[in-house]
């Protein structure tokens, strides 16, 4: 289960690098800056915005997902060891000159 999550997360990453990378910002064109309609997009001037906005929103909930699963299964795998464990619970006073 802990590696089908981790091979999920990966490529979840990927993706989500690939579509981020993928957008445009707002009037990143120039026709954008003079308010012209005209765009080379395979969808649309807006449907390759809408599409890829809802491409990151679904990919950042997967990546959110998967980092919470694979927390919890690391916790569980460790047996709930703490990283702090066996360290003095006391602090050291600094030594007077």
């Amino acid at each position: 289960m802990f590696y089908l999550i981790l091979v999920l997360h990966v490529i979840v990453c990927v993706f989500l690098v690939i579509v981020v990378l993928l957008q445009q910002g707002k009037s990143a064109d120039l026709a954008g800056a003079f308010g012209g309609q005209g765009s080379q997009t395979a969808f649309g001037p807006r449907g390759a915005a809408n599409l890829l906005t809802r491409l990151t929103t679904w990919c950042a909930i997967l990546f959110m997902l998967t980092s919470i699963g694979l927390t919890i299964l690391m916790q569980k795998r460790s047996g709930g060891h703490s990283v702090l464990e066996g360290t003095p619970a006391t602090q050291s006073v600094p030594a007077k000159k």
